[in-house]
């Protein structure tokens, strides 16, 4: 494997610009034989790269432990480490993705729409590949397989710029993917990597790689997103953060409710789907308040708290107007009493981002009211927030959250990497 800590060193920023035209270009080529490849021929691709990734799992775990070392010594925060960390469970939950994307029905080609017109004309809407999709992620090398397969299946090339704290284990993970390109005899540059760390490979991508990139997915924090958002010449699926809420109502059963709270802070606390702000009804607070706020203080949990939260254990610190806007990814929560549901939508929709929010209650009437107001990607009615995951939805993977209206919203899978064009089937019909 190239070292692109290696190459990095010694890459101008004109090399790094035709570096990225070049692989720019040969995606874009790689795009038309993935979108006309047949259906079997990317689940072999798919297949054959989860038995390289099982094959090589001691290869890519000793790959991360030393990303991990590096990142540690470089001061990386608990919430990043988290995600770079890769063990025996997440190397086999990576490959059984690959798996089960590849028995995910195709979504290329599908008719979406039917209609026929007064003329005889018949018109169908099908859908089609976005054509080259450009990944930018710190972190997370497990987004390396999960973006490579779902654009392949979706019948894209994709061109992906990981962080140089994945570089190793980012670096195995890819070449597990082109031997199962190889093998389906797809061309390598379908999934093509960027192979230096430099960051001027960040600013051609957003340039749009001389017109060859189609959309751009950012994976990571805040500052890399916003960039993106900011400078990306093409269009942009993402979210800025997840600022997720969990809404505990009058109606809410307390041994529901505390499993439900304690699995979505500290489950994984640096996952998007982390709640990070916990409202209890005024109503029940004195029933449900102190029992939720002490579970969460006893498993490790920091409660940043109102008034109201602070008065039920002397270990709440005292919630800043920051705390209600802010996306700790550790385990950290702020907490409120609300007057209702009323108040509760209204908190939402002044702190929140979009990203997740979960009622509990057993109230049918406040949750499909809750869940038909609530104006996020993903609203939830008595479960666990941290199930905002394209995996968990079904789709095999996730390529990203959405939290825009265009196009895609909620976790990018295959369905979303697709766009669609219309068939007119005429019988000689001319226009009048």
């Amino acid at each position: 494997m190239n070292d692109p800590v290696r190459l990095h060193v010694s890459t101008s920023a004109s090399d790094v610009s035709r570096l990225m035209l070049d692989l720019g270009a040969r995606a874009r080529r790689a795009a038309r034989a993935v979108a006309l490849a047949p259906t079997e021929v990317k689940n072999k691709a798919l297949t054959e790269a989860a038995a390289a990734i099982r094959a090589r799992r001691d290869e890519i775990l000793a790959a991360n432990a030393q990303d991990m070392v590096s990142a540690k010594a470089a001061g990386a925060t608990a919430a990043l480490l988290d995600r770079l960390l890769l063990d025996a469970g997440r190397v086999d939950a990576m490959a059984r993705g690959l798996d089960e994307i590849a028995a995910l029905p195709d979504p290329v080609g599908r008719v979406l729409e039917v209609f026929d017109r007064p003329n005889g004309l018949k018109i169908e809407r099908v859908a089609t590949p976005l054509g080259v999709v450009g990944v930018i992620y710190e972190s997370r090398p497990n987004v390396t397989a999960d973006a490579g397969a779902l654009c392949l299946k979706a019948g894209n090339a994709c061109v992906l710029r990981g962080g140089s704290d994945s570089v190793r284990s980012s670096g195995l993970i890819h070449e597990c993917l082109v031997a199962g390109l190889k093998a389906a005899r797809l061309p390598e540059a379908a999934i093509s990597r960027v192979p230096v760390t430099d960051r001027a490979a960040v600013g051609e991508m957003l340039k749009g790689l001389g017109g060859t990139l189609d959309v751009i997915v950012p994976r990571g924090g805040k500052s890399l997103v916003a960039r993106v958002q900011d400078e990306a010449r093409v269009p942009v699926f993402a979210h800025l953060e997840g600022v997720v809420h969990i809404y505990i109502h009058a109606a809410a059963d307390l041994d529901k409710a505390k499993p439900i709270v304690r699995n979505a802070k500290l489950r994984r606390t640096g996952v998007c789907g982390a709640v990070e702000t916990l409202l209890v009804d005024r109503a029940v607070a004195d029933t449900h308040l102190a029992p939720l706020v002490k579970m969460l203080l006893d498993a490790g949990c920091e409660v940043r708290g109102d008034a109201e939260t602070a008065a039920v254990d002397v270990r709440v610190v005292p919630a800043s107007e920051d705390d209600w806007r802010t996306e700790y990814l550790e385990a950290i929560i702020s907490c409120r009493v609300v007057d209702g549901l009323d108040a509760a939508i209204e908190h939402i929709e002044t702190y929140g981002s979009h990203h997740t929010d979960c009622i509990v209650t057993e109230d049918l009437a406040a949750a499909q009211r809750f869940l038909a107001e609530v104006d996020s990607a993903i609203v939830i009615h008595n479960a666990s927030t941290q199930f905002a995951d394209g995996g968990e939805f079904g789709f095999g993977a996730e390529i990203g959250i959405a939290t825009g209206r265009m196009h895609a919203r909620g976790p990018v899978g295959l369905a979303q990497l697709c766009s669609f064009k219309y068939r007119v089937l005429g019988a000689g019909q001319t226009r009048p």
